[in-house]
């Protein structure tokens, strides 16, 4: 029997969704016999039970801090175990929301404008408004560095920009990116190749937390995208290419604003979410790939060192 140890849970704000995504894979796993599956989740007894298991493949289901940062990578590729998804650096450039940023520019990929923020500098509040009213414009989003699942992101007006800041002063540093309004396209890649794409129609403001993984949200999933065939290949080799360039592995996730017939790549997920509302293996049933076989795609491109 193939040893498969699941991490789950963790210390980000993302632990419930990664409590949701364990149990969505475990259990379509635990149905193939040829499995023998432990969950845990990364506490001080961590290395232990891992040394102890064994395990052949260890299927990395963190999201966020931690998890899908370069950290719980490090201390698997110490302990030389096959993981899945991204290795050391990749996780550490993705989650970084100005890194990843800086290598899109750098790499000819449209992202919008943005400004790191660092809550240590005592600027002029009036300055401030108006440096951001000349280098971005208003309106403007307010996100964490390197959180995912829309965690603490909003979307803020000139007036009420100082009252938002305000809420994600222990973050120490927050990105202030451009607004991009405009369709929301995201695109999966899988082992180096394009899985498909998906559009989100939230019924608030933007997909944000509530409207990821709260049901009654009912954001509408729209499948496949409607735009010409040169757009579609525009938007799915854009994504594919931030894939490479950060040198990710596994399934990543790219979320993108459509607007102005222009593509906006917000973000690179090394790690997207595997609950019933997550939209990868949405994208991948409608590709007819089943939710047990793009987990084992997933494990089949595990490796030591990444």
């Amino acid at each position: 029997m193939k040893k498969i140890l699941i991490l789950a849970g963790g210390y980000s704000k993302e632990k419930e969704i990664s409590l949701k995504t364990a149990k969505s894979v475990f259990s379509e796993l635990n149905k193939d016999k040829s499995y023998n599956i432990k969950v845990v989740n990364p506490d001080g007894q961590f290395i232990e039970v891992l040394r102890k298991f064994k395990p052949n493949t260890v299927l990395n289901l963190l999201h966020g801090r931690y998890g899908e940062d370069g950290y719980i990578q490090a201390i698997l590729e110490s302990e030389n175990v096959k993981y899945t998804h991204s290795g050391v650096l990749s996780s550490s450039l993705a989650i970084d929301k100005e890194l990843s940023k800086k290598i899109f520019i750098k790499n000819n990929i449209l992202t919008p404008k943005y400004f790191k923020f660092s809550y240590r500098n005592n600027i002029n509040k009036i300055k401030l408004l108006n440096n951001l009213q000349k280098k971005i414009g208003f309106p403007l989003v307010v996100k964490p560095l390197n959180e995912g699942s829309s965690v603490n992101v909003f979307i803020c007006k000139k007036n009420n920009f100082l009252r938002t800041l305000k809420k994600l002063n222990d973050y120490g540093e927050v990105l202030l990116e451009k607004y991009i309004p405009g369709r929301e396209i995201q695109v999966a890649v899988l082992a180096d190749k394009v899985l498909g794409a998906i559009e989100l129609r939230p019924n608030r403001k933007f997909y944000d937390y509530e409207a990821k993984y709260n049901p009654k949200a009912k954001t509408e999933h729209i499948i496949p995208v409607q735009m010409s065939k040169s757009k579609y290949q525009e938007v799915t080799n854009i994504a594919l290419k931030a894939h490479k360039i950060l040198k990710c592995r596994g399934v990543t996730r790219s979320d993108f604003r459509y607007y102005k017939n222009s593509f906006y790549l917000l973000e690179t997920n090394t790690q997207p979410g595997m609950t019933s509302l997550s939209l990868v293996p949405e994208i991948a049933k409608f590709n007819n790939i089943t939710f047990k076989n793009l987990i084992k795609k997933i494990l089949e491109d595990a490796s030591i060192n990444k």
